[in-house]
């Protein structure tokens, strides 16, 4: 499973930063969980480190978790949101999941980020019944699915699509995200009208990132790729019944621009997401780093929640010396860079992956996915009179 695929607000769609951030909040919007650091398949863009590896998250990870979870969704007035991603969340068994998710109050909302390989009826009778929500990794029909296979190397679209058929027979809606890994002409109207007739409610996209184990290229010629997006918002226009993240995600903060309202309707500190691995270490910002070390970083992680617990680790996040260096990347990046209030200074792993630092500025994935992102939204808005 592509690491990229995370990259979502659970609590309904992605959030741009204003012009005036500045610092880590203390209180985090959603927690990332991995209840197991095993995937069953072996796709070629995963970033995962340990994915071949079976390492569960013991239960006492996961009430340390709660604990403070559980007071920040009654104080928030809404459901706040647990992210089961893995590795493959559902290799950790039924009953495992069941386990680590009973600690949690009713108050908290659970997503779980799956390929769909192993969901059948009694998965479902399981979503149902702890009222989880599902998004589900599929790149496309059959033939844009070449990058996810077994271990064995066999194409997996097809217990991908039994996945899918079973949440569509129980009538459970889901989410689904897209990996693009070439962002050729024609492919935006050809992924969107599959999504369509695949039944999800919400679709995400995401172009392909260099990162962690993945060291493929994402650089894409600039007019390319401002026109795969440009092409997609043609294409969720003709039939606008899937709510599509990234198009969503651009129009709203263009309304708060014209607006002049940005500061009052967007978030003023960092999200600190922080990830929860397996043995309870704390990875804050990007669960992309989890798992990965460095000689100058250490293993970027922040703590322990057995140790220090959860609210203690987020209260002092400076005390992380990467998170401070990439906390300064995002002050250059505020101070130089036109796209800052949409991009909000971009995603530390990127930063890391493909610069070797935080504290660099722009990177591939700043272009694909939020310069040429927003650029093609407006290049389709500009068009569109001519077009009509």
């Amino acid at each position: 499973m592509s690491r990229a695929e995370t990259r979502q607000d659970p609590a309904g769609g992605g959030r741009p930063a204003p012009t005036g951030m500045r610092g880590v909040a203390t209180v985090p919007s959603y927690v990332v969980m991995q209840p197991t650091t095993l995937c069953n398949l072996d796709c070629s863009y995963c970033y995962l480190p340990l994915r071949a590896a079976n390492r569960r998250m013991p239960v006492p990870v996961a009430a340390a978790v709660a604990r403070p979870v559980n007071i920040w969704a009654a104080q928030q007035g809404r459901r706040f949101s647990v992210v089961w991603h893995g590795g493959e969340p559902l290799a950790a068994g039924r009953d495992h999941l069941a386990a680590l998710i009973s600690p949690f109050s009713a108050d908290v909302e659970h997503h779980v980020q799956t390929n769909a390989t192993l969901i059948d009826d009694p998965w479902c009778e399981f979503f149902r019944e702890h009222r989880i929500r599902v998004s589900v990794s599929v790149d496309g029909p059959r033939a844009r699915n070449d990058s996810r296979h077994t271990r064995g190397g066999r194409p997996a679209y097809d217990q991908i699509r039994s996945g899918v058929e079973a949440l569509r027979r129980h009538g459970i809606e889901f989410s689904a995200l897209c990996v693009v890994s070439d962002p050729s002409p024609g492919l935006a109207t050809e992924l969107y009208r599959f999504f369509l007739d695949l039944g999800c409610d919400v679709l995400g996209i995401n172009i392909e990132e260099t990162e962690g184990v993945n060291v493929r290229s994402n650089r894409w010629p600039d007019r390319a790729v401002a026109g795969f997006w440009a092409e997609l918002v043609g294409a969720w226009r003709q039939a606008p019944r899937i709510h599509l993240r990234e198009v969503e995600w651009s129009l709203r903060y263009a309304a708060a621009v014209l607006d002049d309202t940005a500061d009052e309707v967007l978030p003023r500190q960092l999200d600190p997401i922080p990830t929860i691995g397996y043995d309870g270490s704390v990875v804050l910002l990007s669960p992309e780093l989890a798992g990965f070390s460095d000689p100058r970083y250490g293993d970027f992680t922040s703590g322990n929640v057995l140790a220090s617990g959860l609210a203690e680790i987020l209260a002092t996040p400076e005390r992380t010396p990467w998170v401070t260096e990439f906390v300064a990347g995002v002050e250059a990046c505020r101070t130089t860079c036109p796209y800052f209030g949409f991009c909000g200074g971009g995603h530390a792993a990127n930063r890391y992956f493909e610069h070797g630092r935080f504290d660099g500025t722009e990177t591939n994935h700043c272009r694909n996915s939020k310069i040429h992102l927003l650029e093609g939204v407006l290049a389709h808005a500009r068009d569109q009179p001519a077009a009509d």
